[in-house]
């Protein structure tokens, strides 16, 4: 396997591209800084990035082989005139300065394409920097994705609990994107819609720019029709409920909202289909599309969907958040979360890890979307290209209510800082023979962190959380899933 860090550039794909090599004549002792190459449009993936590595099952889980990635950005404007050494430090405290200078004496931290020796290099505008790492995904259920409809214009599916739509955060392979074109062979998919990583049902893929650009405009004009099911804790009421209570987003690391006078506007109706004396079955009608709009109505009504890693747990007090009575500040709130998830080790669930938590305190969780977009950070080593809440839709009220992929993108959403290409030569994490064991041994990487961590898998019952997209129907087309067993008027715990 090739020294990593060492072997050449990746050429295209996926966001950035390298800089250009053209050098020009330099004054006595400048550093020469290539010219920034301009910005892709689009994210692709094709053969090289799927066969960056591959998956196994084991104990009803998808599992992805330990991999080498690239992370590249350029030097962001407050990193100019600051040396290497203390962006690392201030910044991406996710790893601590041994680690990167171990990462640089071993090739895996390239400046401009060339290899730095030196952590006090002083960087410039336009630096371009590269930072090759051991990559772990954290698994998701073995549950396959069902294809309900293919033809010329879209793909639609049906989207099991636990999987992320796109490369987010800590997911890149497992994810809805990269298993329809690994294992269907379903390429450069349009994404018209996203659905929260916890939550499962109809997705919508467009085939063609064209065909997203359609059914986009139908959903800005508010022509689509959503139609969920949930199953929630006691007795819902019979007669129909509408809550009209304003949402908040209180963390976007975390993934946490609340009902809030100074959030923004929402509107959820919701109708009981059933109660088995314990637990109602729920149809859910999002007028808006907020963060977690449905979980957090319904958590405000008393009634927390069963088994929701979020909305329901002790950390919102003994009544659970009911009617917006949380008795704690949003930073108490927030640690609670982490401290109850932690204790059960469970933090894959909110799919946070303890690097992510240790980040720096300049990653904090912004107040709005658009100062979150302005100040979040590129960690080069932890690194994710999440788009910022409510930038498809200046209103903010058309996209899907669990659609946010919040909890899924701890981190660093800033728009022009896509993940690229693994180097090519480096291959995946395989043992000297080339081979890799039954149930997923790997060579161990000496600098990698995570390899020298040992987690618990969470449970298959752990990936499942009872909210589904049952039906999406546009002006000209109607998609629906089977009801899911958890779903049945007869269904018991």
């Amino acid at each position: 396997m090739a020294e990593p860090g060492r072997g050449r550039a990746g050429a295209g794909g996926e966001g950035e591209a390298a800089p250009a090599p053209k050098k020009r004549r330099l004054a006595g002792g400048e550093r020469y800084v290539p010219p920034p190459r301009k910005l892709s449009t689009g994210v692709s993936f094709g053969p090289a990035h799927f066969a960056e590595t591959s998956y196994y099952f084991e104990g009803g889980l998808r599992k992805v082989r330990p991999y080498y990635f690239d992370f590249r950005t350029y030097c962001k404007g407050r990193w100019v005139g600051r040396s290497l050494l203390h962006v690392f430090s201030t910044e991406f405290r996710a790893q601590p300065l041994a680690y990167y200078r171990a990462a640089a004496r071993a090739g895996r931290l390239r400046l401009n394409e060339e290899p730095v020796w030196d952590l006090d290099i002083v960087l410039k505008n336009n630096d371009f920097l590269r930072n090759t790492v051991h990559r772990h995904e954290p698994p998701v259920t073995a549950q396959p994705i069902q294809i309900l409809v293919e033809d010329d214009e879209v793909v639609v599916v049906d989207k099991p609990s636990s999987l992320p739509v796109h490369p987010c955060g800590r997911f890149r392979h497992n994810t809805v994107i990269f298993i329809l074109g690994k294992e269907h062979d379903l390429k450069e998919l349009h994404t018209i819609h996203r659905l929260d990583r916890m939550t499962s049902g109809v997705l919508m893929f467009a085939k063609t720019a064209e065909v997203s650009k359609r059914i986009d405009e139908q959903v800005r004009e508010r022509q689509l029709e959503k139609e969920y099911v949930c199953r929630v804790v006691g007795e819902f009421p019979e007669h129909e409920v509408v809550c009209e209570e304003p949402i908040l987003v209180v963390s976007y690391k975390v993934g946490v909202c609340r009902v809030d006078p100074k959030g923004k506007f929402c509107k959820t109706i919701f109708q009981r289909l059933s109660y088995n004396g314990k637990t109602s079955v729920v149809k859910c009608l999002p007028r808006t599309g907020r963060t977690h709009q449905i979980r957090v109505h319904l958590q405000y009504l008393g009634h927390p969907i069963v088994n929701d890693p979020i909305y329901n747990m002790e950390a919102w007090g003994p009544h659970r958040g009911k009617g917006g009575k949380i008795d704690k500040t949003d930073e108490e709130l927030l640690k609670a979360l982490v401290e109850e998830h932690r204790s059960k080790q469970s933090l894959d669930v909110l799919g946070i890890s303890e690097e992510d938590l240790s980040s720096s305190a300049e990653n904090k969780d912004c107040g709005n979307s658009s100062d979150c977009a302005k100040s979040a950070q590129a960690d080069p080593v932890n690194e994710s290209s999440c788009p910022a809440e409510d930038t498809e839709d200046p209103k903010g009220d058309t996209k899907d209510p669990e659609g946010s992929d919040v909890a899924a993108c701890p981190l660093n959403s800033d728009s022009n800082l896509e993940t690229l290409e693994k180097n090519k030569e480096l291959g995946s994490c395989e043992n000297q023979e080339g081979q890799m064991g039954e149930e997923g041994s790997e060579e161990k990487d000496p600098l990698c962190m995570e390899c020298k961590i040992t987690r618990r898998d969470p449970s298959p019952k752990e990936l499942v959380m009872f909210l589904h997209a049952l039906r999406y129907k546009g002006a000209e087309f109607e998609y629906c899933s089977k009801m899911p067993e958890w779903a049945m008027e007869d269904w018991e715990e």
